[in-house]
């Protein structure tokens, strides 16, 4: 069950780049999440995904050397659901198809792989603290990140920050 969660339904053997493996299967997964709960199952998505996947992960690594193994991809899958917030919050506030804000989909995807695989500032220093919780929060961060510069491509896109 662990390695189930861990590599989100063994998405994270597929190769190379399991993490960006992830990041894409997060994606119609979100979609589907949205479609039968709305922005706030996707928010409950990443809040269950970040503890049961420290949990996973802290059992899949549970004696090994690597507590970072690159199958364990449910950390992708959390942040990639927290960057994805802003454009399913926008998508309900808006009453618009959530398919229809198909560049915040792309903006949130690249986003959080730049800031996943370079782990600048807090990013790196959640990484580095080689556990599980290390695991999950370093994607957390890059997802709130991704975020940030979602919501704010959002309002230059629609003129707001002009």
């Amino acid at each position: 069950m662990t390695h189930l969660i861990a590599t989100f339904f063994y998405v994270g053997h597929m190769r190379p780049a399991p993490g960006t493996w992830g990041s894409l299967a997060a994606l119609p997964a979100a979609w589907l999440i949205y479609t039968l709960l709305g922005p706030w199952g996707l928010l409950a998505g990443a809040v269950i995904s970040y503890f049961v996947g420290t949990w996973a992960t802290k059992e899949e690594t549970r004696g090994k050397e690597n507590h970072d193994p690159s199958e364990i991809v449910i950390d992708e899958v959390c942040g990639q659901w927290i960057a994805l917030l802003p454009v399913a919050y926008g998508a309900h506030m808006m009453s618009a198809d959530i398919t229809a804000l198909w560049p915040g989909w792309v903006a949130a995807f690249l986003l959080f792989r730049l800031f996943d695989i370079t782990k600048w500032g807090p990013i790196g220093w959640a990484d580095r603290r080689n556990d599980a919780t290390g695991v999950m929060l370093d994607d957390v961060i890059a997802g709130l990140f991704a975020a940030i510069v979602v919501i704010v491509l959002a309002g230059l896109s629609h003129g707001l920050l002009m």
